[in-house]
């Protein structure tokens, strides 16, 4: 670019110079005071032009009597001519290369400016990161949901994102959810959310479902564990693990009691973290994961699920796969919806284990769709 501005500015010392600059050159040893005489004299002049053209032009426009609009901006005059000629570019919060698979969405579809949050069953969304992840995660996303009107609060989970406690130290499912259930504890009787839980997040969606069913609307499990009673979240992975050695390349067991006790927690490599999390995600997000997530506790991803008919399965459930997942194959997410069917699957083409990353607006779109679905009436 430099080389470009140089060519620009600075004629080729070999080329000869038009005829016109040599004319111009031949003027050039005038005096600088008459030159800039000369200039000032025509720059009046335009003016002088010009104000008198306007006055005139104003006069006509109504009939020689009193002064007309004045059109102050090309922009203002042409802007209906130009808005037809090509529609408005779609908005995109991602620097990676529009593919096919993104929806063409316009402005006030992906704000939802026509929704009335305050007439929908709830206007409070909860989002529950996944396992390393931590409520940074959601940023984009955050972002989309306060603009269309909703009230968004996104859970660090014991041990990760800010939360201070050590990981290694969590020896419970109910520990490592317990920021949810405190916050969902303090809800008043007659508010509700909906719970949106990503990978490890869902396990801990179902476990809040199950503990405070009257608090949730809806539940929705993105790319997420969504168990049955009785089972585990290393029960899903051992099924990804037997699918392909991706996974099983990237864990790194941590022991933190000694390696004659049971890991403790499991960091995911980092030489691997973007072809199995990240791989349709921009750079700079990656970035950020790489210096945010922290280890996965284990004793939650080993312990198993308590879900009844009555609390759990009173709960309205939604799924939304991932169709470039490597983490948790699409394959294992219909193989999980076919084991626990929720109410509606729905579809993030070209999304990797990381929407709120890869696909942020299709996710923001998808969340407000489901959000906006009327409560079913009891029968």
């Amino acid at each position: 670019m430099g080389s470009l501005i140089s060519c620009l500015s600075d004629p080729c010392p070999s080329a000869s110079p038009p005829q016109s600059a040599k004319r111009r050159s031949s003027t050039s040893s005038r005096g600088r005071g008459g030159r800039e005489a000369s200039k000032s004299v025509s720059i009046d002049e335009e003016a002088l032009a010009a104000a008198a053209a306007l006055v005139l032009g104003q006069r006509g426009a109504d009939g020689g009597g009193g002064l007309g609009a004045f059109e102050r901006s090309a922009s203002v005059r042409y802007a209906a001519k130009r808005q037809s000629q090509a529609p408005p570019l779609p908005r995109s919060c991602s620097t990676r290369p529009r593919s096919l698979a993104d929806p063409e969405l316009q402005p006030q579809q992906l704000l939802a400016k026509d929704l009335n949050t305050k007439d929908l069953e709830t206007n409070i969304i909860v989002l529950v990161h996944g396992g390393g992840f931590g409520a940074w995660c959601w940023y984009k996303t955050i972002s989309l949901l306060e603009a269309s009107g909703f009230k968004v609060n996104a859970i660090d989970l014991t041990g990760s994102g800010i939360h201070s406690y050590d990981t290694n130290k969590i020896v419970s499912l109910s520990e490592y959810t317990e920021p949810l259930t405190s916050y969902l504890k303090g809800l008043g009787d007659a508010e509700k959310v909906i719970l949106v839980g990503h990978d490890l997040g869902g396990t801990c969606v179902s476990y809040a479902m199950e503990m405070f069913p009257s608090k949730v609307a809806k539940a929705i499990f993105l790319c997420a564990a969504m168990l049955t009673n009785g089972h585990s979240a290393l029960d899903m992975f051992q099924q990804q693990m037997d699918t392909n050695g991706t996974l099983q390349r990237a864990q790194e067991f941590v022991y933190s009691n000694g390696k004659d006790r049971p890991p403790t927690a499991i960091n995911i490599n980092k030489a691997l973290l973007r072809d199995l999390v990240f791989n349709q995600s921009p750079s700079k997000d990656v970035s950020l994961a790489s210096v945010s997530m922290r280890p996965i506790p284990f004793a939650p991803v080993l312990e198993k699920l308590v879900l009844t008919a009555e609390n759990y399965g009173s709960v309205r459930r939604f799924y939304v796969e991932t169709t470039e997942d490597n983490a948790i194959p699409l394959a294992l997410q219909q193989n999980i919806c076919g084991a626990n069917p929720p109410e509606k699957v729905l579809r993030l083409k070209g999304a990797d284990h990381a929407p709120f990353f890869s696909k942020p607006q299709a996710l923001h779109k998808t969340l407000v769709e489901i959000a906006a679905m009327p409560p079913v009436q009891a029968s």
